[in-house]
C-alpha cells in the first residue's frame, strides 16, 4: 500500500472540533454531523487560523467548513462529474486526452474542499490509497502506451504521501522514456505549508522526467506568509508552478478578488492556469455560479491585470468529455451595415473596455 506520511497533528476533523475552534455554530452540530456521515471534513491548523470567525460569510470558511446545504442534491449533479469513470482503463488511471493521463495515488487531503468534484470517492468507507497490485497494473498501463507524454499525479493529494514513497514513483515513473513530465496537483503548500521541506523537494526532483506543479488556491488570503514560503521553495529548486482556481460563489466572484488572486500568483512566481467553472458534484450548488457571471469576470480582468495574470476559464464538460475554454468572445463578423465590400472579412471586436472596433479598419 502507498503509505500516508503522519505529519499532520492538528488538523480539526469533526463538526464538534470545528465548534470548539468557533468555525460553526453549536446549532448546526446535528446537520453537520449528517455532512460529516457522507463527506469527508478536515481543515488544517494553517487554514483555520485564516478564518475570520467574526465574519459569517468568510471566504475561507465557506471553501473548507461544511454546510447543511450539502445535503441538498441539485438537478444535474452527479457523483462522477467529469467522467473519470468512462476513460478509466485500469484503477488509479484516466485516460481521456490521447498524450497525458491522470494517476491517481491516493484518496486522501490535507484539506476537504466543500466543492470537491471527487468528494463522493474520498472520505468515510472509502479506500485511501491504491493497492500495491493495482500500481503496478497502472505503471504497466503507462509503458505500454508510448503515447503518454505527460503523467498527473492526482487524487486526493498526492504530497500526501510520504517523501520517501514519493521518491519512488517519480522515479519509477521517470524510468518510462516516453514520460518527459510529471505534473502534481496539489493544495499542500497552502494547507500544510511545512510539509514543503528539503525532504520532499528531493523527493519531487528527479532524473529523466521534468517535475511541474499545480497549486490550488482560490483567495489571495490563502497565500500567506507560511504558504509563500513554501512556494518559494519549490521555485528556486527549479520547479515550474501554475495555478488552479474554482470560481467559487461568495468566494471570489468578483473581480478585485480574482485580480488579487492572480497577481499573488504572479508575484509568488505561479503562472495563472485554469480558471474552472463549478462541476456538477452532489450538494455543490450553493457554491456554483452561472457561465454568465464567470464569463463577465473575465471580461473584467482583461486589461486591469497584466497578461501574465490571465487564466483560463473551462468547463469540464460533463460525461467525461474534458475540458472546454468558455470565456467571452471578443471576435465576430462585422454586420453588412459595418463592413465594406473587401477581398478580406471584416471582423467586430470588442476591447477589454466594451468598445467595438472593426478589422480591417475602414480607410
Amino acid at each position: 500500500m502507498n503509505r500516508i506520511d503522519p505529519k499532520l497533528s492538528a488538523t480539526l476533523r469533526q463538526p464538534a472540533d470545528l465548534v470548539e475552534r468557533g468555525l460553526a455554530k453549536a446549532a448546526d452540530l446535528t446537520d453537520l454531523e449528517r455532512v460529516a456521515a457522507r463527506y469527508a471534513i478536515a481543515v488544517t491548523p494553517e487554514l483555520a487560523n485564516l478564518i475570520d470567525t467574526e465574519n459569517p460569510d468568510d471566504p475561507i470558511a465557506r471553501q473548507f467548513v461544511p454546510s447543511a446545504l450539502e445535503l441538498v442534491s441539485a438537478p444535474g449533479e452527479n457523483a462522477d462529474p467529469i467522467g473519470d469513470d468512462a476513460h478509466s482503463p485500469v484503477s488509479g488511471i484516466v485516460h481521456r486526452y490521447p498524450d497525458r493521463v491522470l494517476f491517481k495515488l491516493v484518496h486522501v487531503c490535507a484539506v476537504y474542499c466543500r466543492f470537491c468534484f471527487r468528494r463522493e470517492m474520498v472520505g468515510p468507507g472509502k479506500a485511501t490509497a491504491l493497492s500495491d497490485a493495482a500500481y503496478r497494473d497502472a505503471l504497466d498501463y503507462i509503458r505500454e502506451h508510448t503515447e503518454i507524454w505527460e503523467v498527473i499525479l492526482t487524487g486526493g493529494d498526492p504530497l500526501m504521501l510520504s517523501p520517501r514513497r514519493l521518491a519512488e514513483i517519480m522515479a519509477d515513473l521517470a524510468a518510462i522514456d516516453h514520460v518527459k513530465i510529471v505534473r502534481i496537483h496539489t493544495r499542500v503548500p497552502v494547507a500544510a505549508p511545512a510539509r514543503i521541506d528539503g525532504d520532499m523537494i528531493r523527493a519531487l526532483k528527479v532524473d529523466g522526467a521534468t517535475t511541474w506543479i499545480a497549486v490550488h488556491a482560490n483567495h489571495p488570503r490563502e497565500l500567506s506568509g507560511e504558504a509563500r514560503i513554501a512556494c518559494a521553495r519549490l521555485a528556486d529548486a527549479g520547479i515550474p508552478l501554475v495555478s488552479q482556481t474554482v470560481l467559487l460563489r461568495g468566494v471570489n466572484d468578483d473581480t478585485a478578488t480574482l485580480e488579487a488572486l492572480m497577481r499573488a500568483f504572479v508575484e509568488n512566481r505561479i503562472k495563472p492556469y485554469y480558471l474552472h467553472h463549478g462541476d456538477l458534484a452532489p450538494g455543490t450548488a450553493h457554491l456554483r455560479t452561472t457561465i454568465a457571471e464567470g464569463q463577465e469576470l473575465m471580461r473584467h480582468l482583461r486589461g486591469r491585470v497584466s497578461g501574465l495574470c490571465q487564466p483560463e476559464y473551462v468547463l469540464d464538460v460533463p460525461g467525461g468529455h474534458g475540458k472546454a475554454p468558455i470565456g467571452p468572445n471578443y471576435l465576430s463578423h462585422a454586420s453588412s451595415s459595418e463592413s465594406e465590400l473587401s477581398s478580406e472579412p471584416q471582423y467586430r471586436i470588442v476591447d477589454y473596455c466594451g468598445d467595438a472596433h472593426l478589422y480591417p479598419p475602414k480607410p
